[in-house]
């Protein structure tokens, strides 16, 4: 924001509204978690009066006032990280995320974080959309995760990202390696996702209550012979972008994602099979997913863009070992 302090009367066809999601549509730039937190903080004021609850109700003619308090003084170290850059120009960094590598620093890890190699190698021409925590990141996908992302440079180009990834307009395709064959081995998985009500750090299928997420697959290859369990080769494109989505809805079809710690099955053990393949399997030690494409308008030119990345070389290698051994 370039703004300290945000002032705006709340329209009749917003009467209604819950302030955090109303001050959403009126800010972009910031997530409404971003917002939850400024009105639990005191900076909201609405009619003049301070509030802390992000669900209190707005009526026509309300007064809301947001105060953005100077960001706290976090030093983040720049890094020289392994970036592998797909493309880059004037507005907009594309890399390939190795797995394993953390997109940006938080909860403790400040340093060796895909912030901290584009600090780096490109200073201060990064966006500021972000805060000081996340210059130039306009989305993440999981440490453990591989696969290409889009950084900003800029806060033009942010803003614009960011609204297209509001209004699920990015294309994105992932591949992963699933226990089992799908059934229907090609649809969509329309599920509602919120926190697990068993642990509040996973998400969970939940029909009651939750976001609406909306995954298309297809199965690409099934391996299988005698003594190894089906293990299936899918393409995900997701419609919408919930957190953990393709892991969440694999695992509610009874599909978990082979290697997923959070959300996946136990070692297995197999009947009859190399143990070479065995512990190749069962070593894989991180969820074998990866964001295979990425497709969106560039926000300057206004033209559609596309850019894969290849697999990492465990997940290559995974891929080859099934294909040996199957039938």
């Amino acid at each position: 924001m370039k703004k300290d302090i945000f002032n705006i009367i709340v329209p009749s066809n917003c009467h209604g509204y819950r302030i955090d999601k109303f001050l959403q549509s009126q800010i972009n730039e910031l997530s409404r978690t971003r917002l939850q937190t400024l009105i639990r903080d005191g900076q909201v004021k609405l009619n003049n009066i301070i509030i802390n609850n992000p669900s209190k109700k707005i009526k026509e003619a309300d007064q809301i006032k947001v105060n953005f308090p100077p960001p706290k003084e976090t030093f983040i170290k720049p890094n020289k990280i392994p970036l592998n850059i797909l493309y880059d120009d004037n507005d907009i960094i594309v890399i390939n995320k190795l797995p394993g590598i953390v997109v940006h620093p938080g909860a403790g890890n400040y340093e060796k974080t895909i912030v901290n190699g584009l600090l780096y190698k490109y200073q201060n021409n990064l966006s500021s959309v972000g805060g000081k925590l996340r210059p130039g990141i306009v989305h993440r996908i999981d440490k453990d995760t591989s696969g290409v992302i889009v950084v900003a440079k800029n806060d033009n180009a942010h803003i614009n990202l960011s609204q297209q990834f509001s209004n699920h307009t990015i294309k994105r395709i992932y591949e992963a390696l699933v226990w089992g064959s799908l059934k229907p081995q090609n649809g969509k998985i329309r599920e509602k996702i919120s926190r697990s009500v068993k642990n509040r750090q996973l998400m969970a299928v939940r029909k009651e209550k939750g976001k609406m997420a909306i995954t298309n697959y297809k199965t690409l290859k099934i391996f299988q012979n005698l003594n190894l369990p089906k293990i299936s080769l899918i393409e995900c494109q997701l419609q919408t972008g919930r957190t953990h989505q393709i892991r969440v809805h694999m695992n509610f079809k009874g599909n978990p994602i082979l290697g997923d710690k959070s959300y996946g099955k136990s070692k297995k053990k197999f009947k009859k099979i190399d143990p070479k393949i065995e512990n190749q399997i069962n070593d894989f030690n991180r969820q074998a997913l990866h964001a295979k494409n990425l497709g969106f308008l560039h926000p300057r030119t206004r033209k559609e863009v596309f850019f894969e990345a290849r697999r990492p070389e465990d997940f290559d290698r995974l891929i080859k070992t099934l294909k040996k051994a199957s039938i």
